[in-house]
């Protein structure tokens, strides 16, 4: 029994001191990406990229939850944040409501659409995939054809006077920090745990006791709120909302790509892959205009081939004993 408890002693040891260090990693990241972004405004840099830039790295965080920990690939993911940038314009526009107080509904919105997606939960891989990209479509058809009283037809909406960039910049970050904030608690957590085992097999976790339905459920529903949030404070900060913008495919697109080159499955994989990817479009467009995409393109497929688990979960891949540390 001595022997049991002494043996059990330093790895419950071991255990706090890499919990330590992985909080204090992620408090580090966390106050980094904090005064960086504050800063922006204050000296003058580039607003509408660093806008952006978050509301990508909220994005791909987002949809770390929906792939990374619970293993589906929702092509139709536009569906929530084109949802929640039509609430917002609509409760500004037409209802007359202050914009702060319209932007939780957009959240409200996106779970209420992940509740009515929720059936399609029991499907997996190519087929989930295919059916949530038609969803999404059949979104956009219905917010298309409703009276353009309500959503102004195929013009859209505009929110009049309204728009305050700078505003708008600090709540988008707000929501980003939330983001993350929920994305490091459910890392640790026993419902990121339990997405995680039915993720890998369904049926064991289940047998292990999982409520593998619920489980998906509420993973699901975290990935379907904080994208709708988005879709409204991007509203706020264009003033402008039309279907062609706020149900284009390419933002999911560019949701996987930035989540991918990080690395799902990790809470500073899809920072990281935001942050480069974004850079180096940004970079790439600045100095060669007319061949941006094809550049792109071809630095996308070029990281797939090499980094296929992405920049942080190719370092997991090569130094295991890391993932204890690393967010």
């Amino acid at each position: 029994m001595s022997l049991k408890t002494n043996a059990a002693a330093p790895r419950a040891s071991e255990r706090e001191s890499a919990r330590r260090i992985y909080f204090t990693l992620a408090a580090i990241i966390g106050g980094v990406v904090s005064v960086y972004f504050v800063l922006v405004p204050v000296l003058k840099l580039n607003l509408a990229f660093h806008f952006y830039l978050m509301l990508w790295i909220t994005m791909a965080s987002a949809f770390n939850v929906a792939s990374g920990f619970s293993g589906y690939m929702p092509f139709g993911y536009v569906a929530f944040y084109g949802v929640g940038a039509f609430t917002t314009a609509i409760l500004v526009q037409k209802l007359h409501f202050p914009v702060l107080a319209a932007l939780p509904f957009s959240g409200i919105a996106g779970v209420t659409l992940g509740l009515m997606f929720a059936p399609t939960l029991r499907l997996s891989g190519i087929y989930f995939a295919i059916v949530s990209l038609a969803l999404a479509g059949i979104c956009r058809l219905v917010i298309t054809n409703l009276p353009e009283e309500v959503t102004g037809g195929s013009f859209g909406l505009h929110l009049g006077s309204r728009a305050e960039p700078v505003l708008s910049f600090y709540v988008m970050m707000c929501v980003m920090l939330l983001a993350l904030g929920t994305i490091l608690w459910l890392s640790r957590s026993r419902l990121g745990k339990a997405l995680r085992a039915v993720r890998d097999d369904a049926e064991a976790a289940d047998m292990m006791g999982v409520n593998v339905v619920r489980v998906r459920l509420y993973g699901w529903l975290i990935a379907a709120f904080f994208p709708a949030l988005c879709g409204g404070v991007e509203a706020w900060y264009t003033n402008v909302v039309d279907t062609e913008t706020a149900f284009n495919t390419l933002t999911t697109a560019k949701t996987v790509i930035y989540a991918v080159a990080g690395g799902l499955g990790t809470v500073t994989g899809p920072i990281v892959g935001a942050f480069t990817m974004v850079w180096l479009d940004e970079l790439i467009w600045r100095e060669f205009p007319r061949i941006n995409m094809l550049i792109l393109g071809i630095a996308t497929v070029l990281l797939v081939l090499f980094l296929p688990r992405g920049l942080i979960g190719t370092l997991l891949r090569r130094r295991p004993q890391w993932r204890r540390y690393i967010p």
